[in-house]
């Protein structure tokens, strides 16, 4: 049964004629005639008595009438409904970012789109990197950021942007300020990292791989769930970390954390749009595209 035979049925319903009704339609008076056969098929009865030059409704047919008017008047009004939208975007959206998008870019850059969605809504979450694409895979998110690909993933990743990684050092410690070193130098301090999944960590690692040193070999001493945390640690004289220069950007004008010359940093590591492998909101793909030209 389709939107078509309906149609049809109805239309030779008004008309009590397959031609009158061809006609209104525009369609052929076989094709008509087929859409009725088609329909009487799908529902295994007989709609229509054709007797000589008069055409009556069956007691299946009259049965199907009501139900038939009502399904054609809501497919109406839904393609009013979707007409009468235009361009104007509503809804709500639930965005997942990891802590560095979504603590130091997203607020900002949520407040322009918001002006310029005002009947659009945003609930924006803070996770790992793994935990932000399992929620946008599970689709308890519209969509994602991150700083790193998870592997594996059940969602579609677009680079967005970049992130700057730095290594820092207490504001008093013997790398602070001295000659340039390699990554070697410095991999027999102790380091603060973050958790896994996070996307500073898997960034991190990948770019102390490349380094030619293993991460499994650094002294790590703490393991903490924020970039915020770590830079509280290196204040406090506990070891090195490799943060975003965001979140270091203060402590850094303050001097209470140094900037460990050489080392292979500072490194620009990509951010990444999360999206899911289904269609997208309107309101969501709005704001994809206001990502896209903000970063």
């Amino acid at each position: 049964m389709n939107i078509s035979q309906l149609k049809t049925f109805i239309a030779v319903v008004d008309h009590r004629s397959f031609s009158d009704a061809a006609r209104t339609l525009g369609i052929s008076q076989p094709a008509a005639t087929m859409h009725v056969q088609s329909l009487e098929s799908d529902v295994g009865a007989t709609l229509f008595d054709r007797g000589y030059r008069k055409i009556g409704l069956t007691e299946a047919g009259e049965m199907l009438v009501p139900y038939a008017r009502r399904i054609l008047a809501e497919v109406d009004e839904a393609h009013h409904a979707i007409e009468s939208m235009g361009d104007v975007v509503t809804g709500r959206i639930t965005i997942a970012a990891s802590t560095t998008p979504g603590q130091y870019l997203l607020p900002r850059i949520l407040g322009t789109f918001l002006r310029a969605y005002p009947k659009v809504g945003a609930t924006l979450r803070v996770y790992d990197s793994a935990d932000v694409v399992e929620h946008v895979a599970r689709g308890e998110a519209d969509l994602g950021m991150t700083g790193a690909e998870v592997p594996g993933a059940r969602v579609r990743y677009e680079p967005l942007g970049t992130d700057e990684l730095v290594l820092i050092c207490p504001a008093k410690h013997k790398l602070a300020g001295g000659p340039a070193v390699t990554f070697s130098d410095a991999a027999g301090e102790p380091f603060i990292v973050r958790e896994a999944g996070s996307g500073t960590r898997i960034a991190a690692e990948e770019i102390i791989r490349r380094s030619g040193v293993d991460p499994a070999d650094l002294a790590i001493v703490m393991e903490l769930g924020t970039n915020e945390a770590i830079v509280s640690a290196v204040e406090g004289g506990m070891g090195l970390g490799i943060v975003s220069r965001q979140v270091a950007e203060k402590a850094l004008e303050l001097g209470t954390v140094a900037l460990v010359p050489g080392a292979g940093f500072p490194v620009a590591r990509p951010l990444f749009l999360v999206l899911p492998r289904t269609s997208l909101t309107r309101a969501a793909d709005a704001l994809a595209d206001h990502l896209r030209g903000a970063l």
